[in-house]
């Protein structure tokens, strides 16, 4: 006798379990997807570093460097008319990046985990190498897009993320702390907001989730919106969060309360009742711990660090601006080079 199949099957004559079957086929053929574009863009990127490095090596100063572009791209779009990316301005710009990098030990084996259009944002915008390399590991770590990356780079991520204040160092494990370091800012900017300096919490809440997609692009790109006045029933009584979202490297969710005034250390409280809350009834067993991060209008930074120093639950206190105001002096309070390479590194 042949052997029978005794799989449940159902009206349609599939297995039951089909819909999870299909599911776990399209994430393999997403997965091989993905690794397919990581592989072409490294050759991609590899080529390139090797186009500029071919050019330095040959070119006898810097003065004919532009000369030697213009003339390679002309010829190179003859010898090559189906390939794209041989442009006076991109063969010139593979030299500057061989320039940029040949040296930095650190950053070159970074810049092909991300995309040349990437790369050429960050070398055209960033001038600093410890910042350089903040954007390339951020980009690669975060998933981040293109416009991501632009819209970071011009709300000064680098500088908000290393000036956050948070009590990771004490409330998270050493495998999840410098990337929640760097995925809480210190400061956020939604100039996308159509709001007077005068308004609610309620008011900027709604504005926010009228503007999701701006929102979680400022707030760092890889968050996915979980809820507004989200329902927490502790003994019979009901608590409301004003904004859940969940970070889908960190896998942990992020409770969000609003603030429109000055910050008060009672904030840190509520928000350590919110996240034991969530971690006990919302979060799912592969799932890290969960995170709050209390935006106010307004901080004193000593207040903040006296407010956390005994919380155990994993919190950052940031602010928020609806208009770009900030100055690029936000430079001279960052921390030392050396602390800076060490949570780089920790990435």
């Amino acid at each position: 006798m042949k052997p029978t199949d005794k799989t449940p099957k159902n009206s349609l004559g599939k297995p039951q379990d089909y819909p999870r079957l299909l599911t776990e086929i399209k994430e393999r053929i997403r997965s091989a997807q993905d690794e397919a574009l990581k592989a072409v863009n490294k050759e991609l990127v590899g080529l390139y570093w090797d186009i500029g490095r071919m050019i330095v090596g040959r070119q006898a100063d810097a003065e004919h460097g532009a000369s030697i572009a213009d003339q390679l791209s002309q010829d190179l779009r003859s010898e090559f008319p189906g390939i794209s990316g041989f442009s006076r301005r991109n063969v010139f710009y593979m030299r500057e990046f061989y320039l940029l990098y040949r040296d930095d030990e650190r950053v070159q084996p970074l810049v092909a985990q991300i995309g040349w259009s990437h790369n050429l944002v960050i070398l055209q915008r960033c001038k600093d190498p410890l910042e350089r390399e903040f954007y390339i590991r951020m980009t690669h770590k975060f998933g981040w897009t293109k416009n991501v990356l632009i819209h970071q780079i011009d709300n000064q991520s680098y500088e908000k993320s290393l000036l956050g204040q948070t009590n990771f160092d004490q409330a998270l494990t050493p495998e999840l702390r410098a990337q929640a370091k760097l995925a809480v800012k210190d400061e956020y900017t939604f100039d996308f907001l159509e709001l007077g300096e005068e308004h609610s919490e309620r008011e900027l809440e709604r504005a926010l989730i009228a503007r999701i997609e701006d929102f979680l692009r400022a707030m760092g790109g890889m968050f996915a919106f979980m809820g507004s006045q989200y329902r927490l029933e502790v003994d019979g009584d009901e608590y409301f969060i004003d904004l859940l979202l969940f970070h889908r490297r960190l896998k942990a969710l992020v409770a969000i309360e609003l603030k429109i005034g000055k910050f008060i250390p009672e904030f840190v409280g509520k928000m350590q009742f919110y996240l034991a809350a969530l971690d006990r009834q919302v979060r799912q067993d592969d799932e890290n711990p969960s995170i709050g991060i209390i935006l106010c209008k307004e901080k004193n930074r000593t207040v903040v660090e006296y407010a956390l120093h005994d919380a155990r639950k994993p919190i950052g206190v940031a602010t928020y601006e609806i208009t770009k105001t900030l100055p690029k002096a936000l430079k001279g309070q960052l921390p030392s080079p050396k602390d800076i390479a060490h949570l780089l590194e920790d990435l």
